[in-house]
């Protein structure tokens, strides 16, 4: 099989002759399935290096302070402090009107794996840094008619950038946003249900009508929201596994959502031992995978502190499944 083969078998529940793999930058020795075509975007208001200690912006213009390489850091202060703010509100719409996607098609057909943009599709977390975490929480608890407004020209720009991939020829579109605490939800299910769910539904049905699966990546205890996650279309989730009781997670999604990835890396990758690792492939193996090695895409996430070996480790028990 081709990686591409071996995903799309693996998102679909069919037969794949070893479980696919998302390989992280430096382990070249593994094959890896996936692929990120090769494009730009405009710069907005960016400046400053991702995951460099000191401060950078963003393309919407939020500045942010990073303490240490190897994290992003967190946005210094929030950019609509009153609602009067939000009428200059700047979206940046020129980033993806001066996008350099010339190469993206070429570059899917000519990779033969799996091929999606990796990251940037996040109305909660956006809206987070515009307003702040907290501040954000009050509003949609009051059920602010402002904050739909911020939510509305949120949606709008990843709408509009949804819609630009969907119109390639990836295979997948990839949505991003961390919903849970490690215990709960954070914020209720109705007002999740009220307020994004039709989001991300506007999403996926962007990407069906385009052809195109959805795969989305989404830390936390979010179980009581899989069952919408399905209902929607989302095709792979790619959680936060240690915080949720496996079983309880593959019997909600098992032959209706497929599982990308989910080692535990708050310890099991920084602290565990290669036989603590390889213990907890083999149980999500046993609990996720259907019939035929199938069900499951293999992926870690190398942190700050994740040992190599155990990262390596990950990758060989898989490829020995």
């Amino acid at each position: 099989m081709t990686s591409r083969e071996r995903v799309r078998a693996a998102l679909s529940f069919q037969p794949v002759d070893r479980i696919p793999l998302e390989i992280e930058p430096g382990f070249d020795e593994f094959e890896n399935d996936i692929h990120t075509p090769y494009h730009t975007y405009g710069p907005g208001k960016s400046y400053g290096a991702y995951g460099v200690k000191g401060i950078r912006q963003d393309h919407w213009g939020s500045i942010w302070e990073s303490a240490e390489d190897g994290v992003s850091g967190e946005v210094r202060q929030a950019m609509i402090n009153s609602w009067n703010d939000l009428e200059k509100l700047y979206i940046p719409y020129d980033i993806l009107e001066k996008a350099d996607m010339s190469r993206v098609n070429e570059d899917c057909a000519a990779s033969g794996k799996f091929t999606m943009k990796m990251w940037g599709i996040m109305p909660f977390q956006r809206m987070q840094y515009l307003r702040g975490t907290e501040t954000l929480f009050m509003d949609i608890a009051l059920e602010d008619e402002n904050m739909l407004r911020l939510m509305e020209k949120v949606h709008g720009f990843y709408k509009t950038e949804v819609e630009m991939w969907a119109k390639t020829d990836v295979d997948a579109i990839h949505l991003e946003d961390d919903w849970g605490t490690q215990q709960a939800l954070l914020i209720s299910p109705k007002a999740w249900r009220q307020l994004f769910k039709p989001l991300y539904k506007e999403y996926c049905d962007i990407a069906k009508a385009h052809g195109k699966l959805v795969v989305m990546h989404c830390d936390g205890y979010i179980m009581d929201i899989v069952s919408d996650l399905i209902e929607i279309g989302v095709t792979a989730i790619n959680p936060q596994l240690n915080v949720m009781p496996y079983e309880e997670l593959a019997e909600e999604i098992k032959g209706k959502m497929a599982l990308w990835g989910g080692i535990d890396r708050q310890w099991l990758l920084s602290f565990g031992s290669p036989e603590d690792v390889a213990a907890d492939v083999e149980r999500v193996a046993k609990v996720f995978c259907t019939e035929g090695k199938s069900g499951v895409v293999g992926q870690c996430f190398k942190d700050k502190g994740a040992k190599d070996v155990n990262i390596r480790q990950v990758y060989k028990s898989w490829l020995n499944m």
